[in-house]
């Protein structure tokens, strides 16, 4: 996803998954790539069985390292291609070098990309993965499927022909005014080189797009205005800046005239194609549906979750999966009834009798004024439990701060996380969450309940610590510089799901009824997001059919149920990447700790499993072997 468009609701955006920085499929790649040393182990045996083994196993070392240079070698000419293709994503990744450009996205700048990618494509088809050690070659899979994932998005998925809202220069200005890569007149000089190039940026962005949905083309709109503030921050610190030459304070009040014109001008031009849209329905002309039906959603899945089942496979596991959950469900429910209901006759419908204690039990939770403040007050307490129990490592040195979400990245996500990439790992760590001023009495007070005092820790455990925050510091920490940047969303927001239901077995809330009912109903929104997600693109359900699942089969509030149908219309496939990610991560603690018997050790095993940055959990599970 882009910096204007967070990609989860209670979920992360992570900085990696906004640039739409997502690797390939590996299930051919990896096929390959693990198959390759056993070949090649079978036709050298005849050779090697007349050497003496020391002199094999040394000869075999020297080459495999020689190859491992090499291959480094042409990974890191990729990376740095990249950077110059790309400077936005490269900043996300905290590289500078190309703060002062703004690429101009047209046709010839999608085929200069298409073009890159098809030749990396070439030039990693070459390298013999066989040769390769472990680290070498896993790192060669996710680079493959990178190029790959890039020239299906650009010349099968072409979102930037239907996606208005994928154009928005906020976001990497934003990180270039208040990241502190140099001093503050040559950021925003930089800045000023930018803003001269806006106009041209949004008169090439409205040239791109062809047949939009109207859902992407309204939040387009709706996001302009935090582009504007963005603009006027820039505007307040250069004023503010009297080391800044006169002359470069003079440019940058008229490149931010020019560029508030280009983006109200592209906001305008969206309403009236709005209006249009709306007028054509059903007619010739009318707008794309945002669903993306069953192939191109297959292919999808595939590219960005990387999982060894289908999307359809998934589906299907999710649905056995929300059974288990309900059964676990409505045993907590009996033992909360009297608790919650007094001496009422219990349902016999299971779903109401649930849905009862969920009901009684949310009305506590924190008041809509210190929702923020709330979330400030936890994270130095889950920090706490995790090293009291001794879980994983934690650095303490590396900050995060609380804060409300940008104008410009709202309207598709309640919570994020926003991380600096593994070039400036000290930057800061952003928790973004969107205030409840905008929304009436009864929608604040439906949130409200949705995050209710117990779902709001594990939220909070959910974004950050054991969370996303905490996995992020340790990806930029890993030896695989491939791996800390090309990150898999499924792995990401796995671990996270994973880390509550860790942070529950090792005691956290005391192992109170209470807690655990809630937990295991959001547990079941990750799972229901699998099957939403599914139904709406591929099966084509409704937004009755929606909201009716939400709030009838996943005990979710009116107010939760219509801001998650309202991202289901914008994001595709990224919905299943919690259920996806955690189940596998479920398992392959199951087959580790089988392996191990009385040595497997959690905390190790957590450290491990977060040592080889943000790989798919299939390249984790048999590096861990």
């Amino acid at each position: 996803m882009r910096a204007a468009q967070p990609s989860s609701c209670s979920p992360l955006s992570s900085s990696w998954s906004r640039l739409g920085l997502q690797l390939g499929t590996l299930s051919a790649a990896l096929a390959l790539a693990w198959a390759a040393p056993a070949l090649a182990a079978s036709a050298a045996s005849a050779a090697s069985a007349k050497s003496p083994p020391h002199q094999v196993k040394a000869a075999h070392a020297g080459t495999q390292q020689a190859a491992d240079r090499a291959f480094d070698r042409l990974s890191h000419q990729f990376i740095e291609a990249l950077w110059t293709l790309d400077p936005d994503a490269a900043l996300i990744a905290g590289r500078y070098d190309g703060a002062a450009r703004l690429p101009t996205p047209d046709a010839a700048g999608r085929q200069k990309a298409l073009a890159f990618a098809q030749l990396w494509q070439a030039r990693f088809a070459a390298v013999k993965p066989e040769a390769l050690s472990d680290r070498a070659r896993t790192d060669l899979a996710l680079l493959q499927n990178k190029v790959a994932s890039d020239a299906w998005s650009l010349q099968t998925l072409r979102e930037f022909a239907w996606n208005p809202s994928s154009y928005n220069v906020a976001g990497a200005m934003d990180l270039i005014l208040n990241t502190d890569y140099a001093p503050k007149p040559q950021r925003l000089k930089a800045l000023l080189s930018r803003l001269k190039a806006v106009p041209a940026y949004y008169e090439a962005a409205y040239a791109s797009i062809e047949t939009p949905t109207r859902e992407h083309t309204q939040l387009a709109v709706s996001q302009i205005d935090g582009t504007l503030a963005v603009f006027d921050e820039i505007d307040k610190a250069a004023k503010a800046e009297h080391k800044l030459a006169a002359a470069d304070r003079k440019a940058l009040a008229s490149a931010l005239a020019a560029a508030r014109s280009a983006v109200k001008g592209y906001q305008q031009r969206l309403q009236a194609l709005d209006e249009k849209l709306a007028a054509a329905h059903g007619k010739e002309g009318q707008a794309r549906s945002f669903r993306l039906g069953r192939e191109l959603y297959e292919r999808k899945f595939q590219l960005d979750i990387q999982s060894a089942s289908s999307a359809e496979q998934t589906y299907q596991k999710a649905l056995a999966t929300r059974e288990q959950l309900l059964a676990k469900m409505e045993e907590l429910a009996d033992q909360l009834w009297t608790k919650t209901q007094s001496d009422a006759p219990r349902p016999a419908d299971r779903i109401e009798k649930i849905d009862r204690v969920i009901k009684a039990l949310s009305v506590k939770h924190v008041k809509a004024e210190n929702f923020l403040a709330e979330i400030r007050q936890q994270i130095p307490q889950l920090q706490a439990f995790v090293q009291d129990k001794d879980l994983l490592t934690i650095d303490p040195k590396k900050p995060l701060q609380v804060r409300e979400t940008p104008a410009y990245q709202r309207g598709v996500a309640g919570a994020s996380i926003e991380a600096p990439g593994p070039y400036r790992p000290q930057d800061r760590t952003y928790y973004n969450v969107t205030p409840l001023d905008d929304l009436k009495p009864e929608q604040a007070e439906s949130t409200l309940r949705e995050y209710n005092h117990w779902i709001l820790q594990i939220l909070n455990i959910h974004e950050a610590i054991p969370g996303h925050y905490t996995q992020l510091v340790h990806a930029n920490k890993s030896p695989s510089l491939v791996k800390a940047l090309f990150g898999n969303g499924a792995m990401i927001e796995g671990w996270a799901v994973y880390g509550e239901r860790m942070m529950l077995e090792a005691g956290y809330g005391e192992h109170a009824p209470e807690m655990w009912l809630m937990y295991c109903k959001w547990n079941l929104r990750s799972v229901t997001n699998t099957i939403l997600d599914y139904s709406v693109h591929v099966l084509g359900m409704t937004q009755d059919e929606a909201i009716a699942l939400l709030t009838q089969r996943a005990f979710q509030t009116e107010q939760e149920a219509r801001e998650k149908w309202r991202r289901v219309q914008l994001t595709s496939v990224q919905l299943t990447s919690y259920f996806s990610g955690y189940s596998e991560i479920m398992a392959l603690r199951e087959e580790r700790r089988q392996a191990l018997g009385e040595r497997f050790d959690l905390k190790a095993f957590h450290d491990q499993f977060l040592s080889y940055g943000s790989a798919p959990v299939a390249v984790i599970r048999e590096l861990m072997r």
